[in-house]
């Protein structure tokens, strides 16, 4: 399933990632706009519903990453300067990795 994916607001979330998983959030917009990149929609992590997990490589980082998006009007007290807004990235964990190869959205 491809995804338009737009623009990634990380102002609140950069620092977080950088620090916890050091991942730079230019990497986290790489594995997102991964041509081959794997969309869970929603997150099956999500507590919420609303979280769209993103599994794609990033070129920079030479490697495959999980990335967290929450939709750019999930608040509408609060807009975001973009289309989503950046949540979590970090290296993508062996389970993760599968689904990018096995493409589980591709099979229906």
């Amino acid at each position: 399933m491809e995804y338009v994916t737009g623009r990634i607001d990380w102002s609140k979330r950069a620092d977080y990632i950088r620090e916890r998983h050091h991942v730079e959030t230019v990497w986290a917009d790489e594995a997102v706009t991964d041509p081959e990149a794997c969309w869970l929609v929603p997150d099956p992590a999500s507590t919420s519903g609303m979280s769209v997990r993103v599994i794609g490589y990033s070129g920079s980082a030479d490697a495959v990453l999980t990335v967290i998006l929450l939709p750019g009007d999930a608040d509408p007290a609060e807009p975001t300067d973009g289309d989503w807004w950046g949540v979590n990235a970090w290296a993508a964990s062996e389970r993760d990795q599968r689904l990018y190869v096995e493409k589980p959205d591709e099979q229906d």
